[in-house]
């Protein structure tokens, strides 16, 4: 084993403590927006859920004893003046905790238990373990004393409202040490050789392998980029209810699902270093494909919605994922991406085409990924020019996959069909200055200050050279200190956390980067990647991000930024070293 590399510290207020493959990580974010003051044990099976307590106790007064926490990607420790508590995992579904000079409290998160609801709390005498039993994740957490002793326990067996948990000591002035573990129903009683410190080096090991193998291209030019390979890499689930594949979920905060275009970037980023994780994040969404080839809006341990879906960025984001997978594709594998976006293509050209339409529409500003911008304002059943221009690549992909598996005729029958949908976008929606949006029902036209209007700088090489100059320039009018505001900071409806109608987001700064490169206006691409990383490096890897003052908004921990932020480094890693 190599010696133990310790990784960037990081605030559990921001980011869990978690590792690659665990449904559960540790976290004051009990809910949405929500924080508690102690660290609590939080599984995102069935849902996310605060399931356990754990409190450091002064030894002299047993009361919440005054730490600091610290965390880096293999350890997290409670310190204070009389000792410290430190926790590592052994495995994605058990911890082990060791501590000297404080004790720990271990508690049921929730005090209510109904036939429905809550935890319930027991001794084992078979695994001779304490056991906690949740109803809202189904699953049970086992508690097993290792050294020291058992100082206290309460509520055990009761009913009702209570607290209920234990606490654990030392014996004298030696550690105590405990395991906890996600499981079923049963296992064998908990039992390893590993000591402590072997258990935190291997973890530690564990994601510096990991950042080596995704950015192993990261340098001091880079400073963020091992702190978003930890948020992708510690927000990888294994496969469990619904979840087909290892997955990348959104955040293991309270954005822990597999939506239908945010899992296009974290495949992008991972596609280099760990191309079968990358390969599992593309597909994952087109495991649950339903009749009529729509994907599913989004993905989780115990639920899947369809009541809307996402734009269709997989033509593009394949285009990509094939220049970037290490792994060689076969005839199967392209035979299959192929069949699934060619679905994919026929949902948009038939269930989201009116009788006699050119060009598909959203039914809500959901479908499109940017559920509130200005676009939507006047009607959400709308055509509009970013949906054309997703589709329009799309095609050109399905083209491209169909010539490769040496089917010339439908090869032709997608190009033409791309070329048609953009004679139709040209000729519908494009005004001279500007793309309008148009209502499916009423047919009135009309633009907004939202920068949606202006995605279909995505076409990059397929736009004529005077439409990418106009969308370029107006691009540009978004571009604040910190990226590209969603929407004109002049504009009436802006408003600083305002989801998409003012903060800066990851996947529209890639996808208007790439295209701008594309079509090249390399002078603004540069720019927006440089404000772009310097934001992360500077705020994190939020969900979205004040465009005034770069302030990280909403869930705080998401991988689609930290993979954008990798995405864009890595391209400029590799354009310094030509």
């Amino acid at each position: 084993m190599t010696a133990a590399r310790s990784g960037p510290a990081f605030s559990v207020h921001d980011i869990p403590f978690s590792t690659h493959g665990s449904w559960f990580g540790f976290s004051p974010v009990v809910a949405e927006k929500t924080y508690a003051e102690d660290l609590h044990l939080v599984s995102h099976q069935n849902g996310m859920h605060a399931v356990l307590r754990l409190v450091p106790l002064d030894r002299a007064t047993g009361e919440r004893a005054e730490t600091r926490v610290e965390a880096t990607p293999g350890l997290l420790s409670w310190i204070s003046a009389a000792g410290r508590v430190d926790l590592a995992y052994e495995s994605p579904d058990t911890v082990r905790l060791r501590g000297t000079g404080l004790p720990l409290r271990v508690s049921a998160a929730a005090r209510a238990l109904t036939p429905f609801s809550g935890t319930y709390f027991f001794r084992d005498a078979a695994a001779d373990a304490h056991v906690f039993t949740s109803y809202e994740t189904g699953r049970r957490y086992r508690v097993t004393v290792l050294s020291g002793t058992v100082a206290d326990t309460f509520g055990a067996q009761a009913l009702g409202g209570g607290d209920r948990g234990l606490t654990v000591a030392a014996d004298a002035d030696g550690p105590w040490e405990i395991a906890v573990e996600e499981l079923d129903t049963a296992r064998p009683p908990y039992a390893s050789a590993a000591a402590f410190g072997t258990i935190a080096d291997a973890a530690r090991n564990s994601f510096a392998d990991f950042a080596d193998t995704v950015a192993g291209w990261r340098s001091p030019a880079t400073p963020a980029a091992e702190l978003a390979a930890y948020v992708v890499w510690s927000a990888t689930v294994r496969p469990a209810g619904l979840v087909t594949r290892p997955a990348v979920l959104m955040s293991k905060h309270w954005m822990d699902k597999v939506w239908s275009w945010d899992h296009c970037f974290n495949a992008l980023a991972l596609a280099p270093g760990c191309p079968e994780l990358a390969w599992d994040q593309y597909h994952l969404p087109f495991d649950h494909q339903d009749e009529t080839g729509a994907l599913p809006d989004s993905v989780t341990h115990s639920e899947i919605l369809y009541n809307f879906v996402k734009p269709p960025i997989h033509g593009w984001a394949f285009g990509r994922l094939r220049r970037r997978l290490t792994m060689p594709l076969g005839q199967a594998e392209l035979t299959e991406t192929y069949d699934r976006l060619e679905r994919w293509t026929d949902f948009w050209l038939t269930a989201r085409r009116a009788p006699g339409a050119e060009l598909p529409h959203y039914q809500h500003g959901n479908d499109s990924g940017w559920d509130n911008a200005t676009t939507f304002d006047p009607e959400r059943v709308v055509v509009t020019a970013d949906l054309a221009a997703f589709l329009i690549l799309q095609l050109h992909e399905l083209a491209c996959l169909a010539t490769d598996l040496r089917r010339p005729n439908e090869a032709g029958e997608w190009t033409r069909a791309a070329e048609a949908a953009q004679t139709a976008m040209l000729d519908q929606l494009w005004t001279g200055d500007r793309f309008v949006a148009r209502g499916v029902d009423t047919g009135d036209t009309w633009n907004s200050s939202s920068l949606l209007d202006l995605m279909p700088i995505v076409l990059g090489e397929h736009l004529p050279d005077d439409v990418s100059g106009v969308l370029a320039g107006r691009i540009e009018a978004h571009l604040t200190p910190h990226g590209l505001a969603t929407e004109l900071p002049a504009s009436p409806h802006y408003l600083a956390d305002g989801y998409w109608r003012g903060p800066i987001w990851a996947p529209a700064t890639v996808l208007i980067e790439d295209g701008l490169r594309r079509s090249g206006h390399h002078r603004l691409a540069d720019e927006i990647s440089a404000r772009f990383r310097a934001l992360c490096e500077t705020h994190g890897f939020a969900e979205n991000f004040d465009a005034l003052t770069g302030t990280g908004l909403r869930d705080r921990a998401y991988t689609w930024t930290a993979s954008s932020y990798l995405l864009l480094a890595e391209a400029h890693a590799r354009r310094g070293d030509r």
